[in-house]
């Protein structure tokens, strides 16, 4: 069975996250715990599906494609839903998928696939907020069947959102290093000196009297010019 470590963030943040890459429409349809299986029904834009999630080591989980009219039916009489949208990001071979709670109740999580074997997991990013992968309260299943819990307040640093803007603007290409959470920050701030170009000060104003009236010497030339013969 596929695992995913699951954290908290801001919902600032996760409107950032719709509002640059869109997201898909998920519902699922959840039935009551049996021993040593669980099943339940998702509805994606493209695609409707019968989930059997059984427990041990080495069991994969059983997906079978359904009609959805039929995934409509299960949905209706399933003891519990969730509703989210999910988005997809990516940083380098990591898949991480923003999740946007609307039911049973507001609620915005990031989650990020374990990695197999013979590579590392992703570290948690910045922008990420408390990791509650091992809470069953932020489960889908225990989100459906029993309601979402209170999410904590989560303050919302600059190098948390530089991180994520870089991350949207797939500034990132492998994964993150110890010093890439202060990038953005250093991006964002201009510690490039800037050389100021010389500007002249202006001449003062040449002032002529005539006949002890005050005239500029630009109007002297403009009427200088109007006086002068016109060549045919």
């Amino acid at each position: 069975m596929a695992t995913h470590r699951l954290f908290i963030i801001a919902p600032s943040l996760a409107r950032l996250i719709q509002k640059e890459r869109g997201g898909e429409r998920v519902l699922e349809g959840y039935f009551p715990d049996q021993p040593q299986r669980r099943t339940y029904v998702q509805t994606e834009e493209t695609r409707s599906s019968l989930i059997l999630e059984a427990d041990g080591v080495g069991v994969s989980d059983e997906q079978a494609d359904l009609p959805p009219a039929h995934a409509q039916a299960l949905l209706a009489v399933s003891q519990g839903q969730v509703e989210y949208l999910r988005t997809r990001l990516s940083m380098g071979s990591h898949d991480i998928q923003a999740l946007h709670f609307v039911r049973p109740g507001p609620l915005d999580l990031v989650a990020v696939a374990n990695a197999p074997e013979d590579h590392q997991d992703l570290p948690p990013l910045p922008w990420f907020g408390p990791e509650v992968s091992g809470e069953p309260a932020y489960q889908r299943r225990r989100l459906a069947l029993d309601g979402a819990p209170a999410a904590p307040e989560i303050e919302v640093t600059n190098g948390a959102l530089n991180h994520l803007l870089d991350l949207l603007e797939d500034r990132f290409s492998t994964r993150p290093g110890p010093h890439e959470a202060t990038i953005s920050d250093a991006s964002s701030a201009d510690v490039t000196p800037r050389f100021k170009a010389h500007v002249p000060e202006p001449e003062p104003e040449v002032v002529e009297t005539i006949d002890g009236l005050a005239i500029e010497d630009e109007v002297i030339r403009e009427l200088a010019r109007s006086l002068q013969p016109r060549q045919r």
